[in-house]
């Protein structure tokens, strides 16, 4: 491809440009270099305009060849973001999905597109929003993006994650002022911080132009001086503002204006203002401070309208249109000027961000060695399986620095204090009481947003990383491992599985009441093993969570989540036993014969109590009885059910329907969780025999865990007399 070919599908140009002549001839990052040499250097200055424009100008471009998209948000930080880029510093994120044209537009322009066959404006167009193509918001699997982003509240993690993981590099990261109200941004920088104070070199961006999707911003009306105090307030010691109106020769009257329409000469000035503020920054969060940079500038600077209406492109909002037009030949360059700015991106950070980007590669991750099992007697002492587990996981993070466990609740509340004693809880007071220290790695905020984040973030980024929680309170925390563990199933790459343990079910929290009895977090989780690559586990017992754990470790790019009781329960399976059921769906954990064959399958470990005791009342009367314990449902849906092929590490294994039958044939089947009916949906699809299942209804405040069964309806009466039902 020729220089100019990149362009095909650019419908205006210029003729000339100001100053082009002056500070447009060479390029102002040098071949071999990394970014430009100064930020007050005239070339750097006026060639970030250049980029500036020429952002904007994809941006609305490509958003409008499908009358769909959102160009305004980003064209309010396009300059910020062209700053970054001739800086050098190209592991940029973002909080703000709707800002993903812009992001394509970055790395359209750096090249890096063209590993997915997007090599002109109009090939970028015609896959804009399209199967295989750039989606409407950012994803695991575009070349040179850092990370997905979702629901607000989010792309700190990423930055936080990728700031521990790689000391010298700046992960910039864009957050919207409409977002700005989600309580999860500043909590999570502020405990962060706490907990790792010399982690500095992540690089908040705040967009504020003044207006949200469809309104003013909810800190719009802030003043200057009270926006830096919020800041400052929350921890950040060094607070740059760079305000457009300050350079406005335009006369603009609201408090939020438009630089591209200002004077050239006024445009250069506040690009020159950009730039410098965005390099103190820069070396100011690389150099050990807390650092926020915030660009005021009113939302759709630059492309065809302003505030809230920038926002979005509806239908009729084509290329065509005459504001789209007008705006786009405002912001035409020349050939000459849009081949400068794809010669500074491409150089910028030493190459391709597909090629240079920290996400592009595996990260490396130590050897675990030989895994610390312990294989208790089946039928002996009661053991608590999150403690079992527990020894695991401080021999993961003894074994792997980067490890981190998080856990908003408490580990010692869930039976897995003994990962605090080897682990420690990070905290800068030294309290041996509570095992606590400034090294640990143990991460504890108040908040299931922040655990499930940082850990998600750290998977993603390539690192090993477990957030436990308790199963009532971890549906705070699942819009981001949802979004990192879709992302994962479209990674170009292998990264650890995002691996979570919840304690403390409903069944475990009677004297609590309904405030703690959140099942239905189930439903969640049920819905996603469609994905492919989601795996909710279910161990029995002490001796199945250490294999289901161990078999969480070896695998990559899986949303893996393992539920278990904190309380001391019977041992009923050898690790042979779960790690076939892990490979078949489930195991049989007893069977007796009679004159007609009643199916348990059961999710959980307390919900085999009166499985069993319905089992001898059953055999009492001749009836035979198989119990089967479901450890790993998604095995046993059919193939066609499950999106597994589309997955970057695909996992295409399933119980085939002879080993269905020697699992779940015969003459009725009763399905018993204590959680989502919705779990047991894949035995409830392929059973042919009479069928039932009993599973949670709804919760109540009760003494004991058999009570809170009781109430719904989960007891081995009602078990025995539907199993006689069914069998007639």
């Amino acid at each position: 491809m020729t220089d100019s070919q990149f362009l095909r599908g650019v419908q205006y140009f210029k003729e000339e440009l100001p100053y082009f002549n002056e500070y447009g001839q060479e390029s102002a990052i040098a071949t071999g270099s990394k970014g430009i040499s100064s930020s007050t250097d005239k070339k750097a200055v006026y060639q970030t305009l250049l980029a500036a424009d020429a952002l904007r100008y994809l941006t609305l471009h490509i958003t409008a060849s499908k009358q769909s998209g959102h160009p305004g948000g980003f064209a309010s930080i396009g300059d910020a973001i062209a700053s970054l880029v001739m800086l050098g510093h190209k592991n940029i994120i973002t909080e703000v999905g709707h800002h993903a044209p812009g992001f394509y537009s970055t790395v359209f322009l750096d090249r890096s597109l063209e590993k997915m066959g997007i090599h002109t404006v109009e090939d970028m167009s015609d896959r804009f929003r399209e199967k295989e193509g750039l989606l409407g918001h950012l994803s695991g699997q575009i070349p040179g993006l850092l990370s997905p982003a979702g629901p607000l509240g989010q792309g700190q993690h990423f930055a936080m994650a990728g700031a521990k993981l790689h000391p010298n590099i700046l992960f910039p990261v864009t957050i919207g002022d409409g977002g700005l109200g989600e309580p999860y941004i500043m909590s999570s920088f502020g405990h962060f911080n706490t907990a790792y104070p010399d982690v500095t070199n992540f690089l908040p961006i705040l967009v504020w132009n003044g207006y949200s999707q469809e309104h003013h911003s909810m800190v719009s009306t802030k003043t200057n001086e009270e926006m830096i105090n919020y800041w400052k307030g929350n921890g950040f010691q060094e607070v740059i503002l760079v305000n457009a109106k300050d350079y406005d020769d335009a006369n603009q009257q609201d408090d939020y204006v438009d630089s591209t329409e200002f004077s050239f000469e006024k445009r250069l000035e506040f690009t020159q203002a950009v730039l410098e503020a965005t390099d103190k920054a820069a070396k100011s969060a690389l150099g050990g401070t807390l650092t926020v940079l915030i660009v005021k500038q009113l939302k759709g600077a630059g492309v065809h309208k302003t505030g809230s209406k920038s926002h979005n492109l509806y239908p009729g909002d084509s290329l065509d249109k005459d504001y789209i037009a007008s705006a786009l030949q405002e912001r035409a360059l020349t050939k000459e000027a849009w081949e400068l700015v794809r010669d500074n991106f491409a150089r910028a950070n030493g190459g391709l961000n597909v090629d240079v980007a920290v996400t592009e590669k595996e990260l490396s991750i130590p050897d675990l060695g030989k895994l610390p099992l312990t294989e208790y007697e089946v039928g002996g002492d009661k053991k608590v399986a999150t403690t079992a587990m527990g020894e695991i996981v401080v021999h993961v993070g003894q074994n792997d620095p980067n490890f981190v466990v998080t856990n908003a609740d408490g580990n010692a509340a869930s039976g897995i204090n003994n990962i605090n004693i080897g682990l420690n809880i990070i905290h800068p007071t030294v309290d041996e009481t509570y095992f606590q220290q400034p090294n640990g790695q143990v991460y504890e905020p108040l908040s299931e947003d922040a655990c499930a984040g940082f850990a998600s973030a750290l998977a993603l980024f390539g690192s090993r990383s477990l957030w436990c929680s308790y199963e009532s309170f971890a549906i705070n925390g699942l819009p981001i491992w949802q979004t990192v563990t879709q992302a994962m199933a479209e990674l170009r790459r292998a990264t650890p599985s995002n691996t979570t343990l919840f304690t403390a079910g409903a069944l475990e929290q009677g004297r609590n009441g309904w405030t703690h009895q959140r099942p239905e977090i189930e439903n969640y989780f049920a819905g996603m093993m469609r994905n492919g690559n989601i795996f909710p586990l279910f161990p029995c017992d002490a001796n199945s969570i250490q294999a289901c754990y161990e078999w969480a470790l070896g695998t990559k790019n899986q949303g893996i989540t393992i539920t278990a009781s904190k309380s001391p329960l019977p041992v009923r399976t050898t690790f042979e036993q779960t790690r076939e059921a892990l490979a078949n769906g489930g195991v049989v954990l007893h069977e007796s014969e009679g004159s007609k064959k009643v199916v348990f399958a059961v999710i959980g470990d307390m919900t085999l109590l009166p499985t069993f005791e319905a089992a001898q009342a059953l055999e009492s009367e001749g009836i035979g009885v198989r119990i089967v314990s479901v450890i790993n449902p998604r095995r046993l849906y059919r193939p066609t059910d499950v999106a597994w092929k589309t997955c970057s590490e695909a996992d295409g294994n399933f119980l085939d329907d002879a080993g269905f039958e020697a699992l779940f044939g015969g003459d009725a089947l009763i399905g018993v969780t204590g959680g989502s009916s919705a779990m047991l949906e894949p035995v409830m699809l392929r059973s042919t025999s009479g069928r039932d299942v009993f599973a949670w209804k709804r919760g109540e405040t009760t003494s004991s865990a058999g009570e809170i069964m009781t109430f719904n309806g989960i007891t081995s009466s009602a078990f025995v007399d539907r199993a006689k039902a069914l069998i007639g």
